[in-house]
């Protein structure tokens, strides 16, 4: 139950980005900016967790202004807007990432390392930029893959034949590979493209969460969170205060305390920001 004591007491409010706070055009509602802004008066903190890359959220963090680290790609990796400071990385295991590049090669399938940065491809792969669907991304094409593998946070293989892809699926995953974390999927939007993504076992938002609530000394219980989608389930989970949008899935809006009237192309976030003002004033 959501009440005013608790959003008194709230120190730290994380986003969730697509769906969430940005709406359909990729932009943040005016109300929220300065809400935002109003709100650190009062001492509250912000950040993000979202599956974004690094560089694809950092236009958005100084236009809410905000200094304390970010969670990106589902946790992966914390890091600062301005100082660059690395507070937690999960880079997956070289070894991991060698065996991806040469199953892509066998089955013929297009591969991509992510980067906290850059998305990286070979020049057999330049239509990467145009099928992987990572919002806000860069792409650098690359002649040196080997010179990649000791900072990759994120494996992405893709193809157009799903035999394929489920073959390289049960090779990267137990008892094939350990300690890693997978995820296949098609998405109708490119075409009949199968996808598998392949990050190091042991991160998501939730856990971002509970990371950067320790590096800012913010007990979890004052954490509010805001999300929309199958992957803010962690994020819902590990916060104090749950909040969902109007246009979330019923498992996000099961978890919450409270779902806004308002979606993400109305400035949902907004109403629950004046919410948390009020309290604190």
């Amino acid at each position: 139950m959501l009440t005013k004591e608790k959003l008194k007491n709230i120190e730290l409010i994380v986003f969730d980005m697509d769906g969430t706070l940005l709406n359909s055009s990729g932009e943040i509602g005016t109300q929220t900016v300065n809400l935002v802004k109003e709100l650190r008066n009062h001492g509250v903190k912000f950040t993000f967790a979202t599956g974004r890359l690094h560089n694809a959220i950092v236009d958005q963090a100084k236009l809410l202004e905000i200094h304390e680290p970010l969670i990106s790609l589902d946790g992966s990796l914390i890091k600062s807007v301005y100082s660059n400071e690395i507070y937690y990385e999960s880079y997956i295991p070289q070894k991991y990432v060698l065996k991806a590049k040469k199953l892509a090669d066998q089955y013929l399938l297009k591969i991509a390392l992510c980067h906290a940065d850059y998305i990286y491809f070979g020049e057999y792969d330049a239509l990467i930029p145009q099928l992987l669907q990572k919002f806000g991304a860069k792409y650098k094409e690359t002649d040196n893959m080997h010179a990649l593998i000791d900072t990759t946070l994120e494996i992405v293989m893709m193809g157009d034949y799903k035999d394929s892809i489920k073959t390289v699926l049960k090779k990267m995953s137990f008892p094939h590979s350990i300690g890693l974390r997978t995820n296949y999927y098609k998405t109708k939007s490119a075409g009949k493209f199968y996808y598998l993504e392949i990050r190091k076992k042991g991160s998501s938002k939730g856990t971002g969460i509970d990371r950067l609530a320790k590096i800012l000394k913010v007990k979890r219980k004052n954490v509010a969170a805001i999300g929309d989608w199958y992957n803010d389930v962690d994020l819902l989970k590990k916060a104090g205060i749950k909040i969902a949008m109007a246009n979330s899935v019923a498992e996000i809006k099961r978890l919450a305390d409270y779902i806004t009237k308002r979606d993400n192309d109305e400035d949902g976030t907004a109403e629950f920001l004046e919410m948390v003002l009020k309290a604190k004033k």
